[in-house]
């Protein structure tokens, strides 16, 4: 599924009405250069969920948790990591759970040290705009993306 997204407004709302159809237990991957939009985007998720507050990009602290109602989401940016073991070494591998949903930046940083996406989302910068194209990496990716197929079919 190949979406065009015109600005940063059209990034948020794009996050916002992909938050319906996410659960716990979701990881989603966020493929794309600088500035490509994946921080912008996760923000519109997080607003979709309900969260109001400042989301800032996880760069410099390398996860930044938010609390939404018994939800959690981590929101990871690994664009710093040199080494995979990187991340082994930051214990993060206790996040990724059935009671959070995972939202990782620059995911290839961590080599295959990160469980398996659920979603993963390629950003592509174009002329006017960006591009994003979304691939399910598991049955309940797929699932996902049928329920959110079905939402934009109503």
């Amino acid at each position: 599924m190949t979406y065009y997204l015109a600005d940063e407004a059209a990034t948020l709302d794009f996050g916002k009405k992909m938050a319906t159809c996410l659960h716990s237990g979701l990881i989603i991957y966020l493929f794309g250069n600088l500035g490509a939009g994946k921080t912008t985007l996760t923000r519109g998720i997080l607003h979709g969920l309900g969260y109001h507050h400042v989301v800032k990009s996880p760069t410099y602290n390398l996860v930044e948790i938010y609390k939404i109602s018994k939800l959690y989401l981590y929101h990871f940016d690994f664009y710093r990591f040199n080494d995979y073991l990187e991340w082994e070494e930051a214990g993060f591998r206790e996040y990724f759970n059935s009671d959070s949903i995972c939202v990782v930046e620059w995911p290839e940083k961590a080599g295959d040290l990160l469980p398996k996406a659920d979603l993963q989302l390629f950003f592509s910068i174009l002329e006017t705009g960006r591009s994003i194209e979304i691939r399910a990496g598991t049955e309940t990716g797929k699932q996902c993306l049928i329920q959110w197929k079905n939402q934009k079919e109503v």
